[in-house]
């Protein structure tokens, strides 16, 4: 049983209902943008790098830490290693998952291109998972 609730001669009823056509075409044109430039918010940098401010996060197992030193000596833990047995000690040390991250210390007085050969190394043997190790802010040399 409905009524009209209408005083109006005219035949003209006002429409008290949103209109919501206007406000799907913002969003669609918003979703449209943020689909677009979340993609390019992303950093796409293949080695991570330890913000200095961050706190240890923990591991679920050992990490292999390989070092590389002022003599451009390698160490794999804490033992000294040939750069001819690098990929067969590396396998030996990740049990041969590829897909370890390979923590890689230099000395500061480590050329730039050194630094990138050992890189490439790492490469070739397959790890393309590689943290550069710094010192925290604060930490005594």
């Amino acid at each position: 049983m409905a009524m009209k609730l209408s005083h109006s001669d005219d035949g003209l009823d006002l429409n008290h209902d949103i209109n919501v056509t206007p406000f799907i075409d913002v969003m669609l044109v918003l979703l449209i943008i943020f689909m677009v430039a979340a993609p390019l918010a992303t950093v796409n940098v293949p080695i991570d790098l330890p913000v200095s401010t961050a706190e240890a996060q923990p591991q679920n197992q050992d990490p292999v830490v390989l070092s590389l030193g002022e003599d451009m000596s390698l160490s794999l833990g804490n033992d000294r290693i040939e750069r001819a047995e690098l990929a067969e000690r590396l396998n030996a040390a990740s049990k041969g998952d590829r897909n370890v991250r390979i923590f890689l210390r230099a000395d500061q007085v480590v050329n730039y291109g050194d630094l990138m050969a050992l890189m490439n190394e790492l490469r070739a043997a397959g790890y393309l998972k590689v943290a550069l190790v710094g010192l925290e802010q604060g930490a005594a040399q």
